[in-house]
C-alpha cells in the first residue's frame, strides 16, 4: 500500500443503501481513475444488507477510501451526501451514487477544467446504460456538443436548468461551503433544488463535452430508481414539491428572472415525462395526478414558459386540466411523433381546433388551436394520420385485425396511386398484407386484414424482423411507415404454430403498439430451411439452432465454399454496406447493362429492398445466400467494405468504388486506428488487401484516402460513376429524374430547393445531432420561395417537426441521393464529402460549420482547413444562412473563383465517362 497524501485533490463521495452487489464496482470506478491524488467516503445510510461489511473491505483494502455509516436510515440520498460533504478533504468534491460509475478519466479532465477556467464547478455530460439491452444514450446532448466553454452565470445559459443532476460535476468545496448548500432533507429529486442554487449561485460555471458519469438504468422492477418510479403519486408531489421549493428561492435570491427558464425546464422535462405515461394510466390515476399537478400549473407556472411550449403538449396539458381524461389519453400518444394525428379537428373558417368539439372559452380555444401545424398542407410523407386496432382475433394460425384509420389531414382524401399494407417484418424479408379501406365516416376509414402467421419470417432465434406492426402507406414512389396503435384494454390473444408460442397483445410502454412475441419451446422448427444451400440440417436442440445461423459458422463455411470453382458469369454488387440501389455500383451495373454483357449480376442488400429496380437479382446481406454468392463470384464491386470476415477467394477480383473524396481522415490517420491494436491493424490492411482497382475522382483523394490506408494496387483516374450523372445534368435523363424527384417531394410550383445534407458526428450517430440549422427558423426565412429538403446521413436519426413540415421535406425515402441533388438548386452542407460531389453540378454550396472546431480537433480530425478551401460561404448561424439563400445571386459572384479553383483540386478526373470507363476496364475480359 502506498501512503495516503495529506490532502487529496478530490473527494467523491458515494452513497449507498442495501447496495452490497453494486456497491464494489462505483468504488472501484473511482480508484481506477487517472487522478490519483484522491479520497473516496462511502456514505451507507444505515444499510442492513452486506453492505457495511462490503464497504470494511475496500476501506481496507485501499487507504484513499473511508466509510462513514449514518445512525439510523434516511430514506433518502440528501443525508448521506450531506454527511460526505461535511467529512470531504479535498478542495473539490463529487457525488457518485452505488449503482453507478464514473468514467476512466472524469476526474482528472474536470479537475484540469476547474483549475483552468476558475469555474465554481464543471458540469459534463452523462452516459445512460440500460442494462437489460446494453443500449446506451446521452443526457441531453445538446447541453455538451461544443468544446469547453465557461458561463459566466446562468443567465446567460438558463437551458443548463434542465441540466438538473448533481453527480455529473465536479464543485469547489469552498463555493459549497460559502454558500453553505446542502441537499433538502425529507425529500426525493433533491438534486433538482441543489443544482438550481448552484447554477444560480455560481459566478462561473464551465461545461465540457465528453462524458464525465455513467448512469445505469435498472431494468429489474425490484431495483427500479426513484426517477424510473413515475407510477407512484408520492413520486409526482415529491417534483412538484422541488419545483416550488426552486420559485421560493429564485424570488427570496433575488433571481425571479430566472422563473420563465426554470418553468420551462419543468414542464419541458418534469412534467412532460409523466404526460407521455398517460395512455398507460387508469382513470383514477390520472384524476390525483391532476389534482397535484393542476394547481401548480394554474397558478405557479409564468405565461412566457407556457406559451413557449410545442403545441401539442399545450393542448395536452389543457385536456389534462379540464378534466378530459380519453382525450388527455389520445393526446399524450401523438406527444413526440408529429406524424400521429389527432382523432378529428373542427374546422370554424380559417382556424383549425383539436376534438371533435369546442370549449366555450375563449382561453381554452386559444390552448386546442393547432392551425400552425397546417395539416392539409403538408406533403404525403409528412401529412399526419393515425391508425388504431379495433379487434383482434386469432383462428389457429391466422390472425384478424379490425383497423380503423383517423385521417383529419385527408391524405386519403384521394386515394388513387395510394397503395396501404400491414408490415409484420422490416429485418430482411418483410411479411406484406395489403388491404383496402372503406369509408367509415368524416376523416375516418376502416379494414379488416387476415395474416397468416405461418408465412412470417423466421431464424434460429424465432420470429425476424418486427415485433410491432406498422401500416405502410405508398405513393408515387415514396413509403411512409405509420405506427400501428393498440388499446391499452386489448385482451391479450394466444396461439400456437411450428413449435412457437405466440403472443399478440399491447405494448406496455412506448407508443402503445401492437406486439407479438415469439416463444419457441421443444426442437426449432424448420431448421431446415436456415441454410438452405448447404443441405438438409437437422436441428437436435436449440442451442444448435442458434448456431446454424451464427456469423461464426457462416465464415467457417465460406473458408470451404471458396475453395470450389468460381461462377465466371457471376458478379456481386453491393452498395453502402446493402442500404440501397444506389452510389458507384449502380452506374457499373447500368453500364453492364446497357451493353448487354452477359454476366450473371446479383444485388446485395439489408433491409427492406423495395428501393431496387423490378427484377434485378438480389440477395439479403448476411444470408447463406449471401455467404455463396461471395464465395463463387468472379466479380465484387461495392462502395463501402465487404464483411472483413470473408477473405477474397483466389480467381475472384474486387473493384472498391469508395463513397466519396475524403474530407475528414481515413485509414490509419484516424488515431483509434493508428494507435490500435496491431491484431486491428491487420485486419485493415487485410480488408484493403481484397481490393484489385480503386477508383479515384481526383489527386486529392489520392494524396488522402489512397496514402492513409496504404493501397499499393491499381488505380482508375477516371472519376466516380455515380458522378457521371451530375456532370452530365443538362441531359434528358438527368433532368428528367430531377422533375420525377420534385413530382414525388411535392415541390410547390415556382419554389427552389435546397438540399441540407450534413454528415454524422463520431460519437454522436443517431442522436439528431448533426442537424444543426434552426429548422423552423429557417423554413420561416426562406419558406416564400424555397423548399428545404433534409437528407441526414444514414446513422442518423431525422424526423420532421410538424411546425415546419408544409416547407421540409424529408429526403431519406430516395435511395440514390443524386435524385436529390439534380432536382436541387443549392446545397447547404458541413463537412460532408458530398459537397466534392456537389461541384460537378457546378450550383451554390454553402457551408454551416457551427461546431467546427470541435469537429475538426475530435478524435478523427480533418484533412483541410474548411475555410482555406470552401467553396461557398461558411456560416455559423441561421440567420447568415437566411441572408445568402436570399441574395443567393451575390454569394455566388463573390464565390466565383474559390468555386473554379475547389472544382480545380477535387473535381479533375470528373468527366462524365466514369462508367465507361470503369467496365472497360474492370470487365476488360468480357468484351
Amino acid at each position: 500500500m502506498t501512503d495516503t497524501p495529506l490532502t487529496p485533490d478530490v473527494t467523491v463521495v458515494v452513497i449507498a443503501y442495501n447496495d452490497a452487489r453494486r456497491l464494489p464496482r462505483a468504488v472501484h470506478s473511482v480508484l481506477r481513475q487517472t487522478l490519483n491524488n484522491l479520497e473516496v467516503i462511502i456514505a451507507d445510510d444505515c444499510s442492513t444488507d452486506d453492505t457495511p461489511e462490503v464497504a470494511a473491505g475496500l476501506a481496507a483494502g485501499d487507504p484513499r477510501v473511508r466509510v462513514i455509516r449514518l445512525p439510523e436510515n434516511s430514506g433518502g440520498c440528501s443525508a448521506p451526501r450531506n454527511a460526505g460533504i461535511d467529512a470531504a478533504r479535498a478542495p473539490y468534491l463529487m457525488f457518485l451514487d452505488s449503482d453507478d460509475e464514473l468514467p476512466r478519466h472524469a476526474c482528472k479532465s474536470l479537475l484540469l477544467t476547474a483549475e483552468t477556467t476558475g469555474a465554481d464547478f464543471v458540469t459534463g455530460e452523462v452516459t445512460r446504460v440500460h442494462e437489460d439491452t446494453g443500449a446506451t444514450g446521452l443526457w441531453y446532448p445538446e447541453l455538451f456538443d461544443s468544446d469547453v466553454r465557461v458561463v459566466d452565470g446562468i443567465g446567460q445559459a438558463p437551458e443548463f436548468f434542465t441540466d438538473h443532476l448533481s453527480t455529473n460535476k465536479l464543485y469547489r468545496a469552498a463555493f459549497i461551503a460559502r454558500h453553505r448548500l446542502r441537499f433538502p432533507a425529507g425529500m426525493h429529486y433533491e438534486d433538482q433544488l441543489f443544482t438550481a442554487k448552484a447554477f444560480t449561485l455560481a459566478d462561473r460555471f464551465a461545461v465540457v463535452p465528453w462524458p464525465v458519469y455513467t448512469w445505469y438504468l435498472a431494468h429489474d422492477p425490484g431495483q427500479l430508481s426513484i426517477s424510473s418510479s413515475r407510477h407512484k403519486m408520492a413520486n409526482v408531489r415529491d417534483r412538484v414539491h422541488a419545483a416550488r421549493l426552486i420559485d421560493a428561492f429564485l424570488t427570496e435570491s433575488g433571481n425571479i428572472a430566472l422563473r420563465p427558464a426554470k418553468d420551462a425546464k419543468f414542464l419541458r422535462h418534469d412534467l412532460r415525462l409523466y404526460l407521455g405515461d398517460l395512455p398507460f394510466r387508469d382513470d383514477d390515476w390520472i384524476r390525483e395526478f391532476t389534482g397535484v399537478v393542476g394547481p401548480y400549473l394554474e397558478s405557479g407556472i409564468t405565461e412566457e414558459a407556457r406559451t413557449g411550449l410545442p403545441r401539442e403538449q399545450r393542448v395536452c396539458q389543457y385536456l389534462l386540466t379540464a378534466g378530459r381524461v380519453e382525450d388527455a389519453r389520445t393526446a399524450a400518444r401523438a406527444l413526440g411523433r408529429p406524424l400521429l394525428a389527432p382523432r378529428a379537428v373542427v374546422r370554424d373558417g380559417e382556424r383549425t381546433y383539436w376534438g371533435d368539439h369546442l370549449p366555450d372559452d375563449p382561453a381554452a380555444l386559444a390552448e386546442l388551436d393547432i392551425t400552425e401545424w397546417r395539416m392539409a398542407d403538408q406533403p404525403f410523407t409528412s401529412r399526419p394520420i393515425r391508425h388504431e386496432l379495433t379487434r383482434v382475433t386469432t383462428d389457429g394460425p391466422r390472425l384478424r385485425l379490425g383497423l380503423r384509420t383517423y385521417d383529419p389531414a385527408r391524405l386519403l382524401a384521394d386515394p388513387d396511386g395510394i397503395t396501404a399494407a400491414l408490415w409484420l417484418a422490416a429485418a430482411g424479408e418483410p411479411l406484406r398484407v395489403p388491404f383496402g379501406y372503406v369509408p367509415a365516416g368524416p376523416d375516418r376509414y376502416e379494414a379488416e386484414l387476415e395474416v397468416d402467421l405461418r408465412k412470417v419470417p423466421l431464424a434460429a432465434k424465432g420470429f425476424k424482423g418486427r415485433r410491432h406492426p406498422v401500416i405502410a402507406l405508398e405513393r408515387l414512389g415514396l413509403r411512409r411507415t405509420d405506427t400501428l396503435l393498440a388499446p391499452t384494454d386489448l385482451p391479450a390473444r394466444r396461439t400456437r404454430l411450428a413449435g412457437h408460442a405466440i403472443t399478440v397483445a399491447p405494448e406496455e410502454r412506448g407508443a402503445g403498439r401492437l406486439e407479438l412475441t415469439w416463444s419457441r419451446s421443444g426442437l426449432l422448427a424448420g431448421a431446415e430451411a436456415v441454410a438452405p444451400r448447404l443441405g438438409p440440417v437437422r436441428a437436435k436442440t436449440a442451442r444448435l439452432g442458434r448456431r446454424l445461423s451464427g456469423p461464426r459458422l457462416k465464415a467457417l463455411t465460406y473458408q470451404e465454399l471458396k475453395r470450389l470453382p468460381r461462377d465466371r458469369d457471376l458478379v456481386i454488387f453491393e452498395a453502402l454496406e446493402g442500404r440501397g440501389y444506389a452510389d458507384s455500383p449502380r452506374y457499373i451495373y447500368e453500364e453492364l447493362v446497357r451493353r448487354g454483357l452477359p454476366l450473371n449480376a446479383v444485388w446485395a442488400y439489408a433491409g427492406d429492398p423495395a428501393g431496387f429496380p423490378p427484377g434485378v437479382p438480389l440477395v439479403r446481406r448476411g444470408s447463406w445466400e449471401y455467404v455463396r454468392t461471395l464465395a463463387r463470384a468472379r466479380y465484387w464491386v461495392d462502395s463501402h467494405g465487404f464483411p472483413t470476415a470473408y477473405g477474397k477467394p483466389r480467381g475472384t477480383r474486387y473493384l472498391q468504388t469508395w463513397h466519396g473524396q475524403a474530407f475528414k481522415h481515413m485509414g490509419f490517420d484516424i488515431p483509434d486506428l493508428r494507435f490500435g491494436t496491431p491484431e486491428r491493424q491487420q485486419q485493415h490492411r487485410d480488408a484493403v488487401a481484397r481490393w484489385d482497382l480503386l477508383i479515384a475522382p481526383s489527386e486529392e483523394f489520392e494524396r488522402t484516402f489512397v496514402r492513409a490506408n496504404g493501397y499499393t494496387g491499381e488505380l482508375l483516374r477516371c472519376g466516380l460513376p455515380r458522378n457521371d450523372v451530375l456532370v452530365r445534368w443538362r441531359e434528358v435523363e438527368a433532368r428528367d429524374r430531377a422533375q420525377a424527384a420534385r413530382v414525388r417531394l411535392q415541390i410547390p410550383d415556382g419554389h427552389k430547393v435546397l438540399l441540407y445534407a450534413p454528415t454524422f458526428r463520431d460519437g454522436a450517430r443517431g442522436t439528431g445531432d448533426s442537424i444543426r440549422v434552426d429548422l423552423q427558423r429557417l423554413a420561416t426565412g426562406i419558406g416564400r420561395d424555397w423548399t428545404v429538403v433534409v437528407r441526414p446521413h444514414y446513422y442518423e436519426r431525422f424526423e420532421v417537426p410538424r411546425e415546419v413540415a408544409p416547407v421540409v421535406r424529408d429526403g431519406r425515402g430516395f435511395p440514390d441521393i443524386n435524385d436529390l441533388l439534380l432536382a436541387s438548386d443549392a446545397l447547404l452542407t458541413d463537412y460532408s464529402s458530398l459537397m466534392f460531389d456537389y461541384a460537378n453540378l457546378g450550383r451554390p454550396i454553402l457551408l454551416f460549420a457551427d461546431d467546427y472546431e470541435h469537429y475538426r480537433n475530435s478524435a478523427r480530425g480533418t484533412y483541410y482547413d474548411l475555410h482555406e478551401i470552401a467553396p461557398g460561404p461558411v456560416l455559423t448561424e441561421t440567420g447568415e444562412v437566411i441572408e445568402a439563400i436570399t441574395d443567393l445571386d451575390r454569394v455566388q459572384k463573390e464565390h466565383a473563383d474559390r468555386y473554379a479553383a475547389f472544382q480545380q483540386r477535387f473535381t479533375t478526373y470528373e468527366t462524365g465517362g466514369a462508367s465507361w470507363a470503369v467496365v472497360e476496364r474492370f470487365f476488360e475480359g468480357m468484351l
